[in-house]
């Protein structure tokens, strides 16, 4: 049972290896490994602890009246 948990324990010391000798490394990969962790809570987060709701999609047309449409008077440019 202990050589099936050897390859994480190797990864673990490896860490703190990285930690100790080259912090840039380690954290390049801690940041690395959060990014899409936090990518696929955050948004869950919000909308459950904070309320959030997406804003409403403006209108990209303006409406047209549902009316027969009347013809132009008083401006007549011949």
């Amino acid at each position: 049972m202990a050589t099936l948990f050897s390859p994480f324990r190797r990864g673990y010391r490896h860490l703190q290896y990285l930690a100790h000798e080259q912090p840039v490394i380690f954290y390049s990969c801690v940041l690395g490994l959060a990014g899409p962790v936090l990518a696929l809570t955050v948004p869950a987060v919000r909308r459950t602890w904070f309320g959030y709701t997406p804003a409403e999609i403006p209108p990209t047309t303006y409406p047209v009246p549902k009316r027969p449409r009347r013809l132009v008077q008083g401006y007549e440019d011949e």
